[in-house]
């Protein structure tokens, strides 16, 4: 309904049905509080809309749930203005799990980009869904890192469920369907607007417990998101970066406001302990048994001074990239850290 926003549609449920509303009189409607101009979009509908919708919900996978359906995910019902229906297509039960938000820049550095992919990869293994909004860069490798890890991930759509945006991300949606769930408050048809988006945000922060920042700039829509986030009461977690790096900045400011500073996934799990055991989530642990017989062995040639990423190679038998990767997820696990002036020592 054109004027029939988040808040006027949970006042008329306070206060009645859908199904009430369309056989009501102009006086009833006029009590429910409503506009002369909703009352009649109301009064003259084109049912032949929702033929549209019943159509795509007829199609394997689709799905929708209303805002009081059993399976809406709690964390969101919760939020200031949640959306009356989510349309699906995946697992709808994933809704409900705790879920970690991962979210950043669209042109994201080569590392930033990384280390979206090795946090999810991490979180989903120990038990976190990553939710993110399917847009280029961070978003992506979010939902990568969940899907390699053989994880759940929910993608949260800025448009309707029969399209995909951007066009370029057809074949990760459709292993996020597989694997995962897709997710959207506007029907079938919807088109990709600008205004969509900071509405989409509010849905990502809303169903997460936490969400981590990994690369913002400081007019960056991931800070909309971080900054719905804290009203929503959720934990925000960002990766510190450079002063020198533009990408860094919005994490830092972050920082600055609050925000809690991470270095690896064991961060958020301290900050996140009260739900461990309410979701049997595994809890961080520094064993060294959580590392392959490759990641193991390039953390033996690490010393507890500056080990440079040249010995390493050569000492390991490993190509450049390799190292790099298992150098990274080594530090996610709290091993290692980057030492001054290049190379790595060992933490423990």
């Amino acid at each position: 309904m054109p004027g029939l926003g988040c808040r006027t549609f949970l006042k008329i449920l306070d206060k009645s049905s859908p199904e009430q509303v369309f056989s009501d009189s102009t006086a009833a409607l006029t009590a429910l509080g409503l506009k002369s101009n909703i009352i009649a979009a109301i009064q003259s509908f084109d049912w032949n809309l929702v033929e549209t919708d019943l159509s795509w919900l007829a199609q394997p996978n689709n799905d929708v749930i209303t805002l009081l359906d059993p399976l809406y995910p709690p964390q969101l019902k919760e939020t200031y203005d949640p959306p009356p229906l989510l349309f699906l297509r995946g697992n709808k039960h994933l809704l409900s799990r705790p879920q970690i938000a991962i979210v950043g820049s669209r042109n994201p550095s080569r590392e930033g980009r990384q280390i979206a992919y090795e946090f999810a990869y991490s979180l989903a293994q120990d038990g976190f869904t990553i939710t993110s909004g399917l847009a280029l860069g961070i978003d992506a490798a979010s939902h990568e890192g969940a899907l390699k890890a053989t994880g759940h991930t929910v993608a949260v759509a800025g448009t309707g469920l029969d399209r995909v945006y951007p066009a370029s991300h057809k074949a990760l949606a459709t292993e996020i369907v597989t694997h995962g769930v897709m997710v959207s408050e506007f029907p079938p048809g919807t088109v990709a607007k600008a205004s969509n988006f900071p509405r989409r945000n509010r849905i990502i922060s809303g169903l997460c417990l936490g969400l981590l920042v990994v690369e913002a700039a400081r007019e960056s829509g991931s800070l909309i998101t971080a900054r719905l986030a804290l009203e929503q009461n959720r934990e925000v977690f960002a990766i510190p970066g450079s002063i020198n790096n533009p990408l860094a900045r919005g994490c830092n400011a972050l920082i600055r406001e609050g925000a809690t500073l991470v270095e690896t996934t064991e961060d958020i799990f301290k900050e996140l302990s009260q739900y461990n055991q309410l979701y049997s989530l595994k809890p961080a642990t520094n064993n060294q048994t959580e590392l392959d017989l490759a990641q193991q062995k390039l953390l033996n040639l690490v010393m507890f001074s500056p080990t440079s990423v040249d010995i390493l190679v050569d000492e390991s038998g490993y190509s450049a990239e390799v190292v790099s990767s298992m150098l990274l997820i080594l530090e996610l696990y709290g091993y290692i850290s980057a030492a001054p002036g290049g190379g790595y020592l060992r933490t423990k």
